[in-house]
């Protein structure tokens, strides 16, 4: 089997896995394309992307420009002479003399099922969508979005209560695992890659911050799943007189809701906290309940429910309002 010169392009840490996986093969890393330092931090200081932390750990080049699409911009990929570029959470679109540089083209790993959920954010929208299973491709890139034929997919259940952090470790590990077999494919001439179908064609839209924030007039199982979608970025948020808390666990309960310190035929109104078991918060949503398990108050670390529960009277408060 022939040795091939591979140069890798990622960012974020799911692409870590891949990166390592790579740098033990019997394959030649020639170099490691990554976004360039980000303000970061309460400090807002330069920081590394976790590829070129590892990257610098494993002694390779390193190149970060912050666009691919001049001459200029492309001569260190150039002077590395891939025969193969492998990306994996670049954030980037590559442009078609990048794709052709190497012969054997660029093969990228993506967190889902194609062609469901194309695009940015392939893990937090099947989660929001209460997908029940969902898994990594390995693609051949174009110059549309993830829109190339796929050598290789991998399929796994998303667990209940499963947040998007959670998952996305879980699929990193897969696709590094399932990167291989198709390296060494291309490499003895041997991989065939078979084109998306037309229909099932979903688009996973980048995450807004403003989309964390909770409503709790929807069902208590949608809220569920935006908590466990946006842990550990942007984070459910909602509001206790006036300031943000930010949910980071929580569950859809059935049963009837019952208002904390109130008669049990009160009808509690969206965002209310409810009777229940000490040290438990559970809310009342448009419809069912939902438990929260961790949360985290302005300035504070994140802390159980319980605790929450026990510093204070639950009777009379409500998240999404201005008064409590």
């Amino acid at each position: 089997m022939q040795r091939l010169r591979i140069a890798f392009a990622g960012t974020p840490d799911f692409a870590v896995p891949a990166l390592d996986a790579l740098a033990a093969s019997r394959h030649a890393l020639v170099g490691v394309l990554t976004q360039p330092d980000r303000p970061a931090g309460r400090g807002r200081a330069l920081t590394a992307s976790p590829v070129k932390q590892r990257a610098l750990q494993l002694g390779l080049p390193i190149d970060q420009p912050p666009r691919l699409a001049t001459p200029g911009q492309r001569a260190t990929l150039e002077h590395w002479a891939p025969e193969l570029l492998v990306v994996v959470a670049y954030g980037l679109l590559l442009p078609q003399p990048v794709l052709s540089l190497p012969r054997l083209g660029c093969v990228n790993i993506h967190a889902s099922l194609l062609p469901r959920w194309r695009g940015a954010a392939p893990i937090q929208r099947a989660i929001l969508a209460g997908d029940a299973e969902t898994g990594i491709a390995i693609m051949a890139l174009e110059p549309t979005l993830d829109t190339g034929p796929v050598y290789a997919t991998e399929r796994v259940r998303i667990a209940p209560l499963e947040t998007a952090g959670e998952l996305q470790q879980r699929l990193a590990a897969l696709g590094a695992a399932a990167l291989l077999p198709v390296v060494d494919a291309l490499a003895a001439g041997v991989a065939r890659a078979v084109a998306q179908p037309p229909d099932g064609v979903t688009y996973a839209a980048k995450l807004r911050k403003e989309e964390a924030v909770i409503d709790w007039r929807q069902d208590a199982t949608q809220i569920e799943r935006q908590v466990r979608a946006f842990n550990p970025w942007p984070v459910a948020e909602t509001t206790l007189a006036g300031e943000r808390v930010r949910i980071w666990r929580a569950r859809a309960q059935t049963g009837p809701p019952a208002l904390a310190g109130a008669r049990p035929a009160a009808v509690p109104v969206p965002g209310a906290l409810l009777a229940g078991a000490a040290g438990a918060v559970r809310v009342a949503c448009g419809s069912g309940v939902l438990q929260v398990d961790e949360l985290q108050l302005p300035g504070k670390r994140v802390i159980h429910a319980s605790d929450f529960a026990h510093a204070r009277p639950l009777a009379g408060l409500r998240f999404g309002s201005a008064a409590a």
